[in-house]
């Protein structure tokens, strides 16, 4: 198994940010396309749940 899967299921916080970040930055692109009416709709939320959970699990144990 590899270290981000051994990562996640022991609830450190490197690969728990990066999963993070990457919700974040899903979030600006849904944000900033004109295409897809229901990306566009749910940028905001996705976002927010990144940002948050960003929040939570930078107090995770290294």
């Amino acid at each position: 198994m590899s270290n981000f899967i051994k990562g996640i299921l022991a609830f450190r916080r490197g690969p728990w940010e990066l999963v993070a970040t990457i919700l974040i930055a899903v979030g600006v692109v849904m944000l900033m396309q004109p295409f897809v009416l229901w990306a566009f709709t749910y940028s905001f939320i996705t976002t927010l749940v990144g940002t948050v959970m960003f929040i939570i699990v930078s107090h995770f144990r290294e």
